[in-house]
């Protein structure tokens, strides 16, 4: 992996992303999202933010690829669109406390990651032979 010093167009990657982020309202929704899927009116009523400002921030997630969608009938439900944007989102809210502990944000950003990659146990073929 190159390092961003390394590389002026990675660097200029990094930017345009970290730009999806650096905004309030978007940094809000996000951070609500980090709770699983929700409709916008889910959305709107937890974050405030109000229906004309909250759909043009989720069309600019949207459009970074920073969130996804799903139709339930009349509904658009939102969610994180990857682990990536979870574990950016999650070290944000860690980072950007009144007291950052760098070695507890570490910690919860591996320990969330890792119990995410666990596969269920005790399903299927693979969780009997488990039990045996």
């Amino acid at each position: 992996m190159t390092a961003i010093f390394e590389s002026r167009a990675r660097a200029d990657t990094a930017t345009e992303k970290l730009k999806i982020y650096a905004q309030p309202q978007r940094l809000m929704i996000l951070s609500y999202l980090l709770r699983g899927e929700s409709s916008v009116s889910d959305i709107d009523r937890s974050t405030g933010i109000g229906q004309p400002a909250l759909s043009q921030q989720l069309a600019a997630l949207r459009q970074a690829d920073v969130v996804r969608t799903r139709r339930e009938g009349k509904q658009i439900c939102y969610d994180l669109a990857d682990e990536s944007v979870r574990l950016c989102v999650r070290t944000m809210e860690a980072l950007l406390t009144d007291q950052p502990d760098p070695q507890k944000i570490l910690q919860a950003a591996t320990v969330a990651d890792n119990a995410a990659e666990k596969p269920a146990t005790g399903s299927g073929t693979a969780g009997f032979a488990k039990i045996l």
